[in-house]
């Protein structure tokens, strides 16, 4: 494989970087909270060795302490308002050493939308530093025709990616250079910032006869983004950035490309990159179906080997609530396949239902600690009884991990239904001792995992692509009032349905937050969608994404078993009357939006908003004078019948 191209013709001189040349490094940020990831940080700790200044670049106002860990790692730290994108923040940068930049050899543009090193920077900079060059770049992009972004152009010229673009003093100094920055566009969208920087930038050079070489150069000859397409691949070649855009890159594309997310997660900690600082970026930044996905957060417990330390047993706490009594004994059977000590806290109801409770705890002789608690409502059912009834002990830091169960039958749904959802949540959760010890493991590998829960439930009830219901408006209202900013997913949440779970408490903590009361839950009429007990169902991956923690999905081959083998089925039924593949599937039934239930109105507003999108509101009119004649004609037969 080739591991430097060159661009250009070569018709100006061009230097080596000098053996103690010096080096600038402009860094562009962005984060709308204003904080600083421990990825960024991670990056200018590595870039030290290499640039003798470091100006970071904020697009947006930091916090405190964001502004505080740039200080401790960068030269000069600016902060701009977030206008024009990452170009407009490297002018910024530029602006701000104004003549002061010819006292270096080389100039680093590079912005925050990646993470590394994976890989080692000193090999690749010893390998450019030995090139006769104007300008080089870590990734590159082929030409594309016709132009993906604009009409004006008939193609988008072959380009360096402009995340990491490196600079000689021959070019940097030229009055090409300063008339470039000078004259820079202004950018208010993405295509702008392709369209007017990053897609012309490398022509435009060229062009003036600067010449340029790109370190790793597109691995095939295909018209794609190899560096988010082929990250593994390029990460296995010694390239030491890797996208950040792999892993919210809408699922479905890189299905179609056969693009697997945790191959390149495996590659960048197989060369020592801690990627916990990758989950904390993205369960802050990522809506969680598109992350769980992307990154396949899916973990098949395995019923004969688990991994678990014991060594390093985690404090546990099973924290059920108790509504059926005749579940008691299962629900402690479930609680001891978990390894090592574990206490038992059982919320319920009444006196009655606790003293039946204790009766049979008695008979049990659990080895941990057990309680048993009256709550004063069962208003919220099993989430009013864990953020009111335990809300002293999640907040006491006890326990450094939680699961969350409670007696489930769902009387109100058909009794195989019924069945399959208390199975579904059971026998995932809490299978048997090797499985149980599979989760408790991952929560000892991993230090940023926050929760981790069945699949959403989809055998006998209509999840797929309505899991919202009518519950996202109030999951909207509370992410403000709590001060969680992670994207809500698009079509469903990621959420335990059924919420039962394991959990670390700190995960949960702005949950905890609020003091709730049980009369906010309403009683046995309030528990449909969208109450509170239904919003907060779909509350617990959102908060803990907040706070950097992200959430799994866990499932045992039993069920995964049933499950893929009715997903599989589903998923062919309903291709069968569609063209080509899931993308293109998926992207013309969203094109064709509702479908409604095949009336003649349906069939003409599907056909008007995949041929006439901009006549729909006119069709609309129409259909609704017609609906209004119609009623009146209605109404005017009614008359004359009754005589």
């Amino acid at each position: 494989m080739k591991t430097a191209e060159l661009i250009g013709d070569w018709t100006r001189p061009a230097d080596m970087f000098p053996e103690n040349g010096k080096r600038l490094l402009i860094y562009v940020v962005f984060d709308r909270r204003g904080e600083v990831g421990d990825f960024v940080v991670y990056a200018l700790e590595h870039f030290r060795a290499f640039c003798d200044e470091i100006v970071v670049v904020s697009n947006g106002p930091l916090t405190a302490q964001g502004r505080e860990r740039l200080e401790a790692v960068g030269d000069l730290v600016l902060e701009r308002p977030n206008e024009g994108y990452d170009i407009w923040g490297y002018k910024h940068g530029l602006d701000a050493v104004g003549e002061r930049v010819s006292q270096f050899d080389e100039l680093l543009l590079v912005n925050d939308t990646w993470f590394g090193p994976i890989r080692p920077f000193g090999p690749i900079f010893d390998r450019m530093n030995a090139h006769p060059l104007h300008f080089w770049g870590m990734t590159d992009h082929l030409r594309v025709e016709p132009h993906p972004f604009t009409s004006e152009a008939e193609y988008l010229p072959y380009h360096l990616q402009s995340y990491w673009v490196a600079v000689r003093r021959r070019m940097f100094e030229s009055p090409e250079w300063e008339s470039y920055w000078r004259h820079l566009p202004a950018m208010t969208t993405y295509s702008d910032a392709v369209t007017k920087h990053e897609g012309v930038f490398t022509e435009h050079f060229t062009q003036l006869g600067f010449s340029g070489e790109v370190a790793f150069p597109t691995l095939t000859d295909k018209i794609e983004n190899h560096a988010v397409l082929y990250a593994e691949q390029l990460i296995d070649a010694g390239c030491p950035t890797l996208k950040r855009r792999p892993f919210f890159q809408w699922p479905v594309y890189l299905d179609r490309l056969a693009v697997i997310g945790k191959w390149t997660l495996e590659a960048a900690e197989r060369n020592g990159y801690p990627v916990k600082m990758i989950f904390d970026d993205l369960a802050r930044n990522v809506e969680p179906r598109v992350l769980n996905a992307d990154a396949a957060l899916l973990r098949v417990l395995s019923a004969t080997d688990d991994g678990y330390d014991p060594s390093r047993p985690l404090r546990t706490a099973v924290m059920a609530h108790i509504f059926y009594v005749e579940m008691t004994d299962e629900i402690i059977d479930r609680a001891l396949f978990l390894p090592g000590p574990v206490d038992l806290i059982v919320t319920t109801p009444d006196a009655e239902r606790a003293r039946a409770i204790e009766e049979i705890i008695a008979r049990r002789e659990l080895p941990g600690l057990t309680e048993v608690r009256v709550v004063a409502s069962n208003n919220g059912r099993d989430q009013a009884a864990f953020l009111i009834g335990c809300r002293d002990i999640l907040l006491s830091e006890r326990y450094e991990l939680i699961v969350k169960i409670h007696s489930k039958k769902t009387p109100q749904d058909g009794a195989n239904v019924g069945r399959h959802f208390r199975r579904h949540q059971f026998e995932n959760l809490l299978a048997g001792p090797h499985e149980a010890a599979n989760v408790v493991a991952l929560f000892q590998q991993q230090p940023g995992l926050g929760l981790a829960f069945p699949p959403t439930v989809h055998l006998g009830h209509p999840t797929m692509g309505h899991g919202w219901w009518a519950n996202r408006p109030g999951v909207e209202e509370l992410c403000a009032q709590l001060g969680i900013r992670v994207p809500l997913d698009e079509v469903s949440p990621l959420a335990p349905f059924g919420s039962m779970f394991f959990a670390r408490p700190e995960a949960l903590r702005l949950l905890l937050a609020q003091e709730w009361t049980y009369d906010q839950f309403g009683g046995p009429e309030a528990y449909i969608d969208g109450s509170l007990a239904h919003v907060l169902e779909r509350m617990p991956v959102y908060a803990a994404g907040e706070l950097g923690y992200h959430s799994m999905t866990i499932a045992t081959t039993d069920y995964l078993a049933k499950s893929y083998t009715a997903f599989d089925y589903n998923l062919d039924q309903m291709s069968v009357t569609m063209p080509e593949d899931t993308q293109h599937q998926i992207t013309f039934l969203r094109s064709a939006g509702y479908v409604g239930w095949g009336r003649f109105r349906d069939f003409v507003d599907i056909w008007v908003r995949l041929h006439r999108p901009s006549a729909a509101d006119q069709v609309e009119r129409v259909f609704a004078r017609t609906e209004r004649a119609r009623g009146l004609l209605w109404r005017a037969r009614r008359r004359i019948r009754r005589g």
